[in-house]
């Protein structure tokens, strides 16, 4: 039986980028794969970092504190508490890990909970970099690069990001070409076999009589017991 790999495609987006500081996760967006495949489940969830949100945060997410004034705090059940039931024991797939992986640990560590260790963490800028040696690594490049569509993607979103890391992550491990595996549960009808179809009539035999004549001359030539009739007694 094959085990099953479940991960989980994760980004976060926050006030700043000093996780050890003052800066908080402003909103949690996760993706689940099973098997490297997206399953259609999703985590999404803002944030109130109980602080105001950068200007360059605004800019490039369009959160505002308007926009989290109302939101759960991180250490309240339906932040933290569904989250982690939702990660599981997964893995965890995200670009530039060790910034993503920084914010939520922090964000547990202040909760009193247990920090998710590095072994279980998945960096894909360090999958690309190692494929593509010396070309850009950033998220948009690599959609770039694997022509997934950024259309719907004006402004950085959690789950938006989440969303596009699974599928580069997917090209990083190999592509549409993984789609083709034997050893998964997933099946693709393309590879399938289809039986040959029978001819409603034989083709004739296209050796001409000349030839089987020459043929058959050619083995009397070769004695009482050729090779292939001592196999074939």
């Amino acid at each position: 039986m094959t085990e099953t790999i479940r991960e989980i495609a994760f980004d976060t987006e926050t006030t700043g980028f000093d996780f050890n500081g003052e800066d908080r996760v402003v909103e949690l967006g996760a993706v689940e794969l099973i098997n490297h495949i997206p399953t259609g489940k999703t985590f999404r969830q803002l944030v109130n970092p109980r602080r105001k949100v950068s200007e360059a945060t605004i800019r490039i997410t369009g959160i505002t504190d308007e926009m989290l004034a109302d939101q759960p705090h991180f250490d309240a059940p339906e932040v933290v508490d569904a989250f982690m039931e939702f990660l599981g024991d997964a893995t965890l797939v995200a670009h530039n890990a060790a910034f993503d992986r920084g914010f939520l640990n922090a964000e547990l560590e202040r909760c009193g909970r247990k920090p998710v260790p590095a072994i279980r963490w998945i960096d894909t800028v360090a999958m690309a970099k190692k494929k593509f040696p010396g070309a850009p690594a950033s998220l948009d490049a690599l959609c770039k690069r694997f022509d997934v569509s950024l259309q719907s993607r004006t402004l950085h979103g959690a789950l938006l990001d989440a969303q596009l890391l699974a599928t580069v992550y997917l090209e990083l491990l190999g592509g549409r070409a993984r789609a083709f595996a034997f050893d998964g549960p997933a099946k693709d009808t393309r590879t399938a076999r289809t039986p040959a179809k029978r001819r409603a009539k034989p083709l004739p035999p296209r050796l001409l009589a000349s030839e089987e004549a020459a043929h058959r001359a050619h083995i009397e030539t070769l004695g009482e017991t050729p090779l292939w009739n001592k196999h074939n007694s």
